[in-house]
């Protein structure tokens, strides 16, 4: 039996995991979110991995706030560095592996085409800079690791941009919606599942997993739009749904025009294809994900 930890399991991407993990029976696995674990608590984080004694060990925690992060740097970088080491090492002390959720913050933003998981790192506010750190940690403190990082998450759980623009299109004729930044929004649920498909691929007795697929992938959504873009697609998704009667009328803007404490890359387009051929996981088609959108009320 195989046995899989996962933290932040009421996060958008953890109650993903707890639900898609609930059908899969050959697994046993243990959900906590921040009230049951403080994986800021070394203490803590030691006696739930030594209890429980999981083979996978996948961190689904993160302090997300991008602009509070701007103030809340210890914070940050507590749940978002040291949670992850705590973590890495007990994994590494019982020979389990740790899966581990990263973001496109950690890149600048400002190159022409997609980022590769070799390309230069350059964070710009603290969130990036804490999930570096935190990328760094994993990777140092424990042989067995996989890095995934992704962008523009949403999902029916949480507060996310769909569930953002669902609501403001029921109070405002008109927004401005931000029109040159540009990414490949992510269904949580997909990222779930390809964390669970990589868990398995690590522990099938039946295929010894090669040592060099460890490291660091991206996965992210397909086609790559800009904030505006995706916008449109929602509110024609939800009006064919009757989840609005009507659009409001969105009108692209610049990022100077919509200022934020904290900066966004102008540019989040990962390059998925590392993931597609070490584990045959295809790139999220956020498009399907949207057709379900009364869920997310």
């Amino acid at each position: 039996m195989v046995k899989v930890l996962i933290t932040g399991s009421n996060g958008q991407v953890g109650s993903c995991l707890v639900k898609q993990l609930q059908s899969c029976p050959e697994i046993e696995f243990l959900a906590v979110d921040r009230n049951e674990l403080d994986i800021t608590s070394e203490q803590e984080v030691v006696k739930t991995v030594n209890d429980f004694m999981p083979n996978i060990i996948i961190n689904a925690a993160a302090h997300t706030a991008v602009d509070k992060a701007e103030n809340e740097v210890e914070l940050s970088y507590a749940i978002n560095r040291d949670g992850p080491l705590y973590l890495a090492q007990a994994a590494e002390r019982i020979g389990a592996a740790i899966l581990h959720i990263s973001t496109d913050y950690i890149f600048a933003g400002d190159k022409d085409g997609l980022y590769s998981e070799s390309d230069t790192v350059n964070p710009q506010g603290v969130y990036g800079e804490s999930k570096l750190a935190g990328e760094k940690a994993v990777i140092n403190a424990c042989s067995r690791h996989i890095i995934l990082r992704t962008a523009w998450v949403f999902g029916e759980d949480g507060n996310n941009f769909v569930k953002t623009m669902l609501r403001l299109a029921q109070q405002r004729d008109s927004l401005g919606i931000v029109a040159d930044q540009f990414g490949g929004p992510t269904y949580a649920g997909d990222i779930a599942a390809a964390l669970i498909k990589i868990a398995k691929s690590i522990t099938d007795s039946k295929n010894t997993f090669n040592i060099e697929h460890y490291g660091i992938y991206h996965f992210s959504g397909m086609p790559h739009v800009s904030w505006c873009e995706f916008a449109q697609i929602i509110f024609n998704k939800a009006i064919e749904q009757k989840v609005l009667v009507k659009s409001p009328d969105v009108k692209g803007i610049k990022t100077e025009q919509y200022p934020t404490p904290a900066k966004r890359p102008a540019n989040s387009k990962l390059n998925t294809k590392k993931i597609t051929i070490v584990f045959n996981i295809l790139a999220s088609d956020w498009r399907l994900a949207l057709n379900h959108l009364s869920d997310y009320s």
